[in-house]
């Protein structure tokens, strides 16, 4: 049978235009389908902004600390709007370049929403496609809890378009979403507070790098409260608005906001006209070809629920187009040893195993760890401390996780990912010559095990 189209890819994220791209370069005719935003979450409403945003906090403690260096500076303003303008504007420049990435790999772009109508079809805006295969790249959704006031909550889809910067704001999660929001809105002088229901957040993190980071939170001012859920939101006459707990307090603010996990977007997608058959988490069940209970279709990143991280997506779409259109070239994504970073401030950089993890998995493990004051701040009064560590094998010596609180930690974290991907040992750390004076030559001067 002939197809319109060899594969046709609904959603322009980073792993769907990855998966066209490189499958049209391959020689395949290729479709894309995209409602929203060319570029995805990462670049609209994830990653992209908010580091940027992130990096617009972290000034006030730059100018803050310039004082100590023999700069005089006038008395600093922060304004809101010109922030979120700025980033507006590299956005848009953004999803001109994935619309450049796409047409000129001559991939076809149809702008509108996709719908599945058969395993071998899929329609956008009337429009009826033939295709051999479908691949299935839409992403994920915020998750706001079914409350009383839900409506007026917002997610992080939201906080980027904020149009002024609230004074004070409840920030609800314990993932790296919320943390990292709670330090934005703390650095730009909003009276934050994060709400975890847990005991501590950033749960399946290193115990050190979660203790580590509530300790400096707490340091910079963040209100943190653990074991703390909102009932019900309520807006008051004078526009603000009162959380009531579900111990029974209450909390007036400005902004509440969600960061409580993300769902697969699968809304209005079609899947009830085809056998694709969801996991208990709601996410579409895959094989190790990334190939759905339906041959033809097959799906990818955020909505298949394994690692939700942009360069997973991107290493899912390159084995996709790689196996379907270049199979002499496909090799299979390595999940093991990602390197995470959570722009938090303090940053946090980890790769491999945390010390539980591989307690847990059976190995014996010695322990390396190191806390500073940062070269940076010894001449000022900001005692934030960086934390390092190693977790080691204690049988074959191989360095089974690095993990970093501190200024950089992403920067420094990625470098010693190709190390432990390339399986170093405590040995190989230990006869590497350091830089200095920087951070980062800690993680090679590390001695003396802790425990």
């Amino acid at each position: 049978m002939s197809y319109d189209f060899d594969l046709f890819v609904i959603g322009a994220g980073s792993g769907g235009v990855r998966a066209a791209r490189f499958a049209a370069g391959y020689g395949a005719r290729v479709a894309v389908a995209e409602s929203r935003y060319l570029g995805g979450t990462c670049v609209n409403v994830g990653c992209v902004p908010k580091k940027l945003l992130v990096y617009g906090a972290h000034y006030a403690e730059d100018i803050e600390q310039a004082g100590a260096y023999g700069w005089s500076l006038g008395e600093a303003s922060f304004d809101w709007a010109t922030l979120i303008s700025n980033k507006n504007r590299e956005i848009q420049r953004l999803n001109g370049i994935y619309r450049n990435l796409l047409t000129n790999s001559g991939v076809s772009l149809f702008e509108g929403h996709a719908r599945i109508i058969d395993a071998h079809s899929v329609e956008v805006n009337g429009q009826r496609h033939s295709c051999e295969r479908i691949l299935i790249a839409v992403g994920g959704w915020p998750q706001i809890p079914d409350i009383p006031g839900r409506e007026l909550a917002i997610s992080s889809n939201e906080a980027f378009f904020l149009p002024e910067m609230p004074k004070r704001v409840l920030v609800v999660g314990g993932g790296y979403i919320a943390v990292e929001f709670a330090s934005i809105f703390n650095g730009m002088d909003a009276q934050t507070s994060l709400l975890y229901r847990g005991d501590l957040f950033l749960r399946g993190f290193d115990g050190a790098v979660r203790e580590h980071l509530r300790d400096e939170l707490s340091k910079k001012g963040v209100d943190l409260q653990f074991n703390a859920d909102i009932a019900r939101i309520e807006r008051q006459a004078d526009g603000s608005l009162i959380a009531t707990l579900k111990d029974g307090r209450e909390l007036q603010t400005d902004c509440v906001f969600y960061a409580t996990g993300r769902r697969p977007m699968l809304d209005n997608l079609g899947l009830e006209n085809v056998e694709v058959k969801l996991d208990e988490r709601g996410f579409i069940a895959v094989d190790d070809l990334y190939q759905s209970s339906t041959p033809s279709i097959l799906a990818i990143g955020d909505v298949i629920g394994r690692v939700q991280l942009t360069p997973v997506a991107l290493a899912e779409g390159m084995a996709v187009a790689r196996y379907l259109f270049k199979p002499e070239e496909y090799r299979p994504v390595d999940y093991r040893t990602i390197p995470t970073a959570v722009f938090s401030l303090p940053n946090i950089g980890t790769v491999g195993l945390s010390e539980e993890q591989a307690i847990e998995q059976g190995y014996q493990v010695r322990i390396f760890e190191s806390r500073f004051r940062p070269m940076k701040l010894t001449l000022t009064d900001n005692q934030e401390r960086t934390l390092m560590k190693l977790v080691v094998d204690a049988k074959t010596d191989r360095v089974l996780g690095c993990h970093m609180v501190g200024p950089e930690a992403g920067e420094i974290v990625q470098g010693l990912a190709v190390a432990l991907k390339a399986g170093a040992t405590k040995q190989i750390f230990d006869e590497t010559i350091g830089v200095h004076p920087s951070a980062a030559e800690e993680f090679v001067t590390l001695r003396t095990a802790v425990r």
